[in-house]
């Protein structure tokens, strides 16, 4: 069994939490892969150092002088405090970026409309399958390698579902701070393509979450196993929400 497993930079930038998750995390059996985000943290830190926090259309702008800010955070300060948690949780955790042994290449996306924000053009398995051999378990940040070996900013939730799919992984879980897809306040059991493209329709599911769904449907259609949810979906097997490829291509066409 391999197992890729985001977590978000909420849970990531807490002690506690990230103490908690990387137990868990410890007790999976089988192969496992990390991929962290910590957008709360780049910001935090682009306000430390006077620079502008920009949004457009509800998207971050990650300028040039963002995008340094952004790999010293995520490839740096919280992917290290990520394998800290799991090296004292008794795993032999080791971080990479998308950029390191070109893991994930990447393009700007919208023609470079959200500056060095960039989405996932290709995995290569590689590193990853490296580490695994080695008995080791890979934390990745999803800084990924641009046109020219240029960083460029891509989303973890992308970045996890491409090397879940690129390591051909039996299962991707998708971990956050909410309990999974929810309808009228409380989590779905399972949500098919097809009902995703009626709830995102609705704006039912949106932002964030509305990412997660539509890049989960991409995975099932590739024969993984996913489940979006809280901390729980690392102990118990049912928990959150699990998507399925009924109707997902016409949900992510």
């Amino acid at each position: 069994m391999l197992t890729v497993i985001k977590v978000g930079g909420a849970v990531a930038g807490a002690s506690a939490e990230l103490a908690a998750f990387a137990s868990a995390v410890a007790a999976l059996s089988g192969s496992r892969v990390v991929v962290h985000g910590g957008g709360t943290e780049i910001t935090t830190w682009q306000e430390r150092l006077g620079l502008p926090v920009e949004w457009k259309d509800g998207l971050r702008v990650t300028t040039p002088a963002a995008m340094q800010v952004t790999a010293m955070v995520l490839s740096g300060l919280v992917n290290k405090r990520v394998v800290a948690a799991l090296l004292d949780a008794g795993e032999l955790a080791v971080g990479l970026s998308g950029e390191d042994g070109g893991l994930v290449r990447a393009l700007r996306r919208d023609g470079g409309r959200l500056g060095e924000v960039g989405e996932v053009a290709g995995v290569d398995p590689r590193p990853l399958r490296a580490l695994l051999d080695g008995g080791m378990l890979p934390v990745v940040s999803p800084v990924s390698r641009g046109p020219g070996g240029a960083p460029l900013n891509v989303n973890a939730d992308e970045a996890a579902i491409a090397l879940a799919v690129g390591i051909t992984a039996n299962r991707l879980l998708l971990v956050s701070d909410v309990q999974g897809v929810l309808v009228d306040g409380a989590p779905l059991s399972q949500i098919t393509g097809a009902e995703a493209v009626e709830l995102l329709g609705r704006e039912v599911v949106r932002d964030g979450m509305a990412v997660k769904v539509r890049q989960a449907l991409v995975a099932v259609r590739a024969g993984v196993e996913v489940r979006i949810g809280d901390g729980s979906l690392l102990l118990d097997g049912g928990a959150g929400t699990r998507v399925l490829p009924d109707g997902a291509e016409e949900a992510v066409s």
